[in-house]
């Protein structure tokens, strides 16, 4: 009866991180799809001095790493998704009780799943957001780089509070 319960209140635990690992998904899947079909590839739309709505595809990671080669990096960067994405479920049925732990990692999960399923419908990432300064602009990004990039600073903010708590 305990390996029932164990298990039971370990899926519980887990659920609340999957939602919102799930919502950040949505919430990637819904943004591109209207980017794509609000503006032309390539297109891009002024908003301020410093933001453009755009409509481009990577096909690499971060800064468009390995963008120009073949096409076996699609399979790679897809491989690499799914398997971070198993890894970090395991880490949040491990640790669900750790409020900011999981929080990072859902919001980590739901930007790698996110642009897995691009790579894996279209073969390469959507991105839409386009900041600039002074005609510098960063690379383009969706909301599943934005989920990774903050998952990873509440991950690192985390980490330097356990480390100072010791």
């Amino acid at each position: 009866m305990a390996n029932k319960r164990t298990f039971s209140s370990s899926r519980a635990g887990l659920l609340p991180w999957l939602g919102i690992a799930t919502i950040i998904i949505l919430l990637d899947q819904i943004t591109k799809i209207t980017a794509v079909r609000v503006m032309a590839y390539g297109e891009s739309v002024y908003v301020t001095s410093f933001f453009n709505f755009v409509h481009v595809y990577n096909k690499g990671a971060a800064f468009s790493f390995l963008a120009d080669h073949s096409g076996w990096q699609r399979y790679f960067f897809t491989a690499l998704g799914l398997g971070a994405s198993a890894f970090i479920i395991y880490l949040l049925k491990r640790h669900a009780g750790q409020r900011l732990f999981c929080w990072a990692l859902a919001l980590i999960l739901g930007g790698a799943i996110g642009n897995v399923i691009d790579r894996l419908l279209y073969g390469h990432v959507i991105d839409f957001l386009d900041f600039h300064v002074g005609g510098w602009h960063w690379p383009a990004f969706n909301i599943a780089d934005s989920a990774i990039f903050i998952g990873a600073a509440l991950f690192i903010y985390d980490e330097l509070r356990r480390v100072k708590r010791s």
